[in-house]
């Protein structure tokens, strides 16, 4: 039949056929399957309805389809999935899981494919953490199985799932939409048949659960860059070499002892009610330092560098999220003379002394969880951690020890038995932590050295570190070694800085008086060939205010709170409530800082003269 009979050919219905049958609409309906007939054929039956007074001839018949389709829309069948060699055989609807691919059929496009490989969940995780849940997505392309995680978020939205692609899995922009119905409605089919498993992200203790990675059934579903971090963090070799070597190195010098205690401490800081804190050990090459930080590492992990030990070779953030996943572990850093900027390391080190990480706001409008840690950081280098111009909460926060001396005898000997026997005592340690009466017993005994520790010249910081780290010591030489060989108070006390130590002012007055001598030319007063900052008098220097300010600034200190404290001490003339004076310097009367120089007391090994000296 030619489409001009077929036009011509549509029969002529009254306004009841149109109104009280089906008639006119099952006759378009027909030709569901032929648009370009079906779109004549309506448009002439519209007028044909018009004259008899129907006007919406149009959206009756697309409500006629709808109905029809609903009508004729396949049965889920019992079906289940037919992949080779697939992980869990489950039940998939109207779906069609084969060795051809996914695919389901529809009423107006016929079949249409979801996916052109084997691909089903197989596992859903819950993050122990967050309450989070992802699926383990398995898939085949060619003979061997796959597995990727995914957020239920990234396979509920056609946009999001096509980030599967970056692993091999088969979707595109076309395909989006049925993967997510498949993969949804096959969870849905067998949510008791698709194993639920706890999940991790990161190290370290759980509320309510226990320590990561030591809880059973725990799965990691972190990012994927810490992976083969988390999977350091396991027990390898033999557990008594482990021991014979440890303590052989607990009947020698005091530096590995420092390092293996600080390790064990690392997870007392968040029990204990503790802050984080820094153990830098520093010094020339061939001391050992390195091997030092494989001893800490094998309590916990594979002590190679680059699995558990890592360098400073990282940026801040990479350090605030290294930071964050050992979470109660020790973060351990190699290498410091790596990094580049010196100035800004001190904002480093606040930030990870602080164990809290930068709050960052995201695409929805809200923030991200802030990272969170509560951890000792073992570092070292061949140089101090801390200098001159370091604020004094940075310096309050850290441990600092000068290796004088070889660590080891025979560090290589030592290291190859470490890279071979490693993760048993760290395990250990914790199991008996949590034991509530042993926490009961660590907090007593750490409340004890705490007190012994805090002197009227130590800061609390300090000494609560230091208290930390003997209180760790102590529990493993009873619990782990038995060798009676604990550090004690009077060993660790010398590694403490005093409260002057500490002090940014007062290493900002020291870098001032030094300043001074060693540019005394520049303070003279008056001159007519080289750059005047002031006159140098007896026992005391007028530093035009400027100056003074820039001064501060090259060292790396705050001349506003340093200029406060300066008028605390006396150490500064002022005048109607000015930090300065007038003097004349040049012959022009400027506004200076009277400053008063350090003499040669007790308590300071400096003179500085006046200019007629």
């Amino acid at each position: 039949m030619t489409e001009e009979s077929i036009i011509s050919g549509i029969p002529i219905y009254t306004y009841e056929d149109y109104i009280s049958s089906t008639a006119p609409y099952e006759y378009a309906y027909q030709y569901i399957d032929d648009s370009f007939t079906l779109e004549r054929i309506i448009t002439q039956m519209s007028n044909n309805a018009k004259e008899v007074n129907v006007k919406n001839f149009r959206k009756i018949f697309s409500e006629y389809v709808k109905k029809k389709k609903k009508l004729t829309k396949p049965i889920a069948l019992d079906s289940v999935t037919q992949f080779d060699g697939q992980p869990l055989e489950l039940s998939c609807g109207a779906w069609r899981a084969d060795e051809f691919g996914v695919s389901i059929e529809t009423t107006d496009y016929g079949e249409k494919f979801a996916c052109n490989h084997p691909v089903l969940p197989v596992m859903r995780l819950v993050n122990i953490d967050t309450g989070v849940e992802k699926l383990m997505i398995s898939y085949r392309k060619g003979k061997q199985w796959r597995s990727t995680l995914a957020d239920k978020k990234t396979l509920a939205s056609n946009n999001s799932i096509l980030e599967l692609a970056n692993v091999g899995v088969g979707v595109t922009s076309e395909n989006s939409k049925l993967l997510v119905q498949y993969l949804h409605d096959v969870e849905s089919l067998n949510y008791d048949l698709i194993p639920e498993k706890n999940s991790v992200s990161r190290l370290g203790w759980i509320d309510g659960e226990g320590f990561s990675p030591y809880v059973e059934n725990l799965v990691f579903d972190g990012d994927v860059n810490f992976k083969s971090y988390f999977e350091s963090v396991q027990c390898y070799g033999d557990y008594d070499i482990w021991l014979e070597l440890a303590k052989k190195v607990r009947s020698g010098n005091v530096f590995p002892r420092l390092i293996l205690a600080a390790s064990f401490a690392s997870v007392l800081v968040k029990p204990l009610g503790g802050l984080p804190f820094f153990l830098h050990i520093w010094g020339g090459t061939e001391v050992g330092k390195t091997v030092g930080l494989m001893l800490a590492a094998s309590v916990w992990a594979n002590p190679e560098v680059g699995r558990y030990i890592h360098t400073f070779n990282s940026t801040s953030v990479g350090r605030e999220k290294s930071a964050a996943f050992v979470n109660s572990l020790p973060l351990i850093l190699d290498e410091l003379q790596i990094i580049k900027d010196k100035k800004d390391f001190d904002q480093s080190i606040y930030m990870l002394s602080e164990g809290a990480g930068r709050t960052r706001g995201n695409k929805s409008g809200g923030v991200d969880k802030t990272p969170t840690w509560s951890n000792c950081i073992i570092t070292s280098g061949e140089m101090p951690i801390t200098n001159a111009s370091s604020g004094g909460g940075a310096v309050n926060r850290i441990l600092e020890v000068e290796c004088t001396e070889r660590l080891f005898d025979d560090p290589r000997y030592v290291a190859n038995l470490l890279k071979s026997n490693y993760g048993f005592a760290g395990k250990a340690f914790v199991e008996l932590l949590q034991v509530p009466e042993m926490i009961e017993a660590a907090q007593i005994i750490y409340e004890q050295i705490y007190a012994q520790t805090k002197t009227e010249d130590t800061m609390e910081k300090q000494a609560g570190a230091a208290a930390l780290v003997l209180t760790a010591d102590k529990l493993v030489t009873d619990w782990i070694f038995k060798d009676d060989k604990a550090l004690t108070v009077k060993e660790i006390s010398e590694f403490l800085k005093s409260k002057e130590a500490v002090s940014v002012n007062q290493r900002a007055y020291e870098y001032i008086c030094e300043y001074v001598v060693q540019n005394k030319n520049k303070f003279c007063g008056s001159s007519e060939i080289t750059e005047v900052l002031g006159r140098l008098e007896e026992g005391k220097v007028y530093i035009i205010r400027n100056a003074f300010n820039r001064i501060c600034d090259e060292g790396n200190f705050n001349s506003g709170s340093f200029l406060s404290w300066l008028k605390q001490k006396r150490l500064i003339e002022t005048k109607s409530n000015r930090n300065t004076i007038s003097k004349r310097i040049n012959g022009v009367p400027c506004n200076c800082v009277s400053l008063t120089l350090l003499s040669d007391t007790e308590e300071n090994d400096y003179h500085f003269l006046g200019e007629d000296d």
